[in-house]
């Protein structure tokens, strides 16, 4: 499973970018890379696992802003089309399963 955040908060005062920083690092520490500047994803082994991450998140909202949160399937979000760019990321795009032994 896959777990796609979108968010648009506040950037007008410094505290607003301050907690805007801390949003985003926070999110980078639960596992979540950046498909586009407002836009993470993470990887959910089930969904008892997205529905623990939806309550970490909650933790650590902003007092401002939008912030929401859908969960897909791997082939659903390898469906994925880039239009125009390109996603930056070390993180494969792909539907197969892998095991380490």
């Amino acid at each position: 499973m896959r777990m796609v955040l979108f968010f648009d908060l506040p950037s007008v005062t410094a505290k607003d970018r301050k907690e805007y920083r801390h949003f985003v690092k926070q999110l980078k520490e639960h596992g979540f890379f950046a498909l586009q500047e407002s836009v993470f994803s993470k990887m959910c082994a089930n969904q008892t696992v997205a529905d623990l991450t939806v309550a970490d998140i909650k933790k650590f909202l902003p007092k401002e802003g939008s912030v929401m949160s859908l969960t897909i399937t791997e082939k659903q979000f390898n469906s994925l089309q880039i239009l125009l760019g390109s996603i930056e990321t070390d993180v494969l795009f792909s539907d197969e399963k892998v095991v380490k032994l």
